[in-house]
């Protein structure tokens, strides 16, 4: 009765929430829902079916519940921008995230006095850091949707929006940081050690091996460059340079394993575990597949410190209504916490299926549980992705196969490499070589499955509605088999 209504809950919400994100629902639907609920309730009780009538109502409210919790989340248009669009202003705000420097400007996110959200493109090498007080000169626009190939639209606007951006300010001509305003200490602590960690990469590592590695360690992606994206585009390898849950799990399990072997009480045990996992998820600023997996593990950390069950499905569904109650735009309009989402409800429905068939797979190196949680990743993902991408990547499995299993071990070096960059500057190169080796292997098999004929097949846009079908029926033959209920990791 218990998971019942949980799905009940979560499912409802989430639906009412996807609903309102494209059409205009009002007060009158969730009232509807409501006095539904109500009936519903009675009448089950008239027909002695109590739970059946308690599994409905609490579908229904929550449906009204998403509704209304997505309809308080649309920002409102700033009246007084909407007037200077495609104008030349100056405005004031303070950046309220870490500045995103690419090879042809620094995106800033600026949140003016008003409390709107602006996206400035500012000139390349911009030094401005986050929570500083800036003073910016540029032409003000609204963000467009715009093709991204195929027959595919992408919704930038409301893409922005799950970050509280209204606007772009473009063409900025001057950039002048007038003082600090506020920020919190803990993001600013969390990015201060990111930049140092980069940096000692910088020191240690050539490109693109330093990008690679602060891909996979702290989810920095942006010194991998254009050629190399692309390569791991094509081979599906784009999530282990963005901080994924696979990554943060292999810190926590690396914790853990020394935790045990010191024999550390519980307590310090799931507090280390709670605060890596919130760590990396602030260095991230706040990813979807970070918050997403550091939710979880502190989840499975507090299970284990209370020796309760873990049930990885049930946890999934908390984590998910509580990332969507936070911010309701991540729902339909954020990609990674689509994938996200998939990929792990992936790992929890066909890995027990597909573990026992990898028997002729050796167990060294944890190769057989790569594979196996890499194909059901992959299975899981792959209807997301095709719909939001085009692109059909028939190298995906061997490269996943391949570099996965050693992305724990360049981890590891990575960060050494780091440590000795800060300590001895560029003649920590030779400390730094097993990192560069491994770094090396990964971008070497990307680069040669990249190469293959046909390595990736575009595909034309399709309807939505297949999605729906494709997962309902993937659900519903799963239903029954007791792997929706698994125990098991994230």
């Amino acid at each position: 009765m218990g998971a019942r209504v949980l799905w009940a809950a979560v499912f409802g919400f989430l639906l009412g929430v996807f609903l309102r994100s494209f059409l205009p629902l009002g007060f009158s639907l969730v009232g509807f829902a409501a006095l539904l609920a109500v009936a519903v309730f009675a009448l089950s009780l008239a027909m002695r079916k109590e739970r059946v009538g308690v599994v409905v109502a609490i579908a229904l409210l929550a449906l009204g519940g998403g509704i209304l919790r997505m309809d308080a989340a649309i920002l409102s248009p700033d009246l007084i921008l909407e007037e200077r669009l495609g104008e030349e202003i100056t405005i004031e705000g303070v950046v309220f995230d870490e500045p995103d420097a690419r090879e042809t400007s620094t995106r800033l996110s600026v949140h003016l006095e008003s409390g709107t959200g602006v996206l400035a493109v500012a000139p390349a090498h911009t030094s401005v850091s986050y929570g500083d007080r800036v003073r910016l000169t540029g032409v003000l626009r609204a963000p467009d949707a715009f093709e991204a190939g195929l027959g595919r639209e992408f919704n930038y606007p409301a893409f922005l929006a799950k970050s509280g951006i209204q606007y772009e300010l473009s063409f900025v001509r001057e950039v002048e940081v007038i003082g600090r305003g506020s920020a919190n200490p803990i993001k600013a602590a969390a990015i201060w050690m990111k930049q140092t960690f980069l940096r000692g990469l910088g020191l240690a590592l050539s490109e693109p091996h330093a990008g690679l590695a602060g891909g996979i360690t702290v989810g920095d992606k942006r010194g991998l460059g254009e050629e190399l994206s692309g390569v791991f585009r094509t081979v599906s390898l784009t999530h282990i340079v963005v901080l994924s849950g696979y990554n943060i799990m292999i810190v926590i399990y690396a914790l853990a394993w020394i935790f045990e072997r010191f024999r550390a009480p519980r307590a310090v045990e799931f507090f280390g575990a709670v605060f890596i996992a919130c760590l990396f998820a602030l260095m991230t600023g706040l990813a979807a597949a970070s918050v997403r997996a550091a939710a979880m593990a502190s989840i499975a950390a507090l299970g284990k410190i209370t020796s309760r069950q873990y049930l990885a499905s049930r946890a999934l569904a908390v984590v998910a209504l509580g990332m969507v109650l936070w911010n309701p735009y991540i729902l339909a309009f954020d990609p990674g916490f689509q994938l996200s989402i998939a990929a792990t409800w992936g790992l929890i429905a066909f890995s027990p299926l597909i573990a026992p068939r990898l028997w002729f797979l050796t167990h060294r190196s944890g190769f057989r549980e790569i594979a196996a949680t890499t194909i059901s990743a992959q299975l899981a993902v792959l209807p997301l992705l095709l719909y939001q991408t085009g692109t059909l990547s028939l190298v995906a499995l061997p490269a996943n196969l391949l570099v996965l299993v050693v992305v724990p071990w360049a981890m590891f070096f990575s960060t050494i490499a780091a440590l000795a960059g800060l300590a001895l500057g560029p003649l920590a190169s030779i400390i730094a070589f097993p990192a560069y080796a491994l770094l090396g292997y990964m971008t070497s098999i990307s680069s040669i499955l990249a190469s293959v004929p046909f390595a990736a097949v575009p595909l034309p846009a399709f309807s939505a509605w297949w999605l729906v079908v494709i997962y309902g029926t993937g659900l519903l033959l799963l239903r029954g088999r007791g792997t929706i209920e698994a125990y098991g990791k994230s």
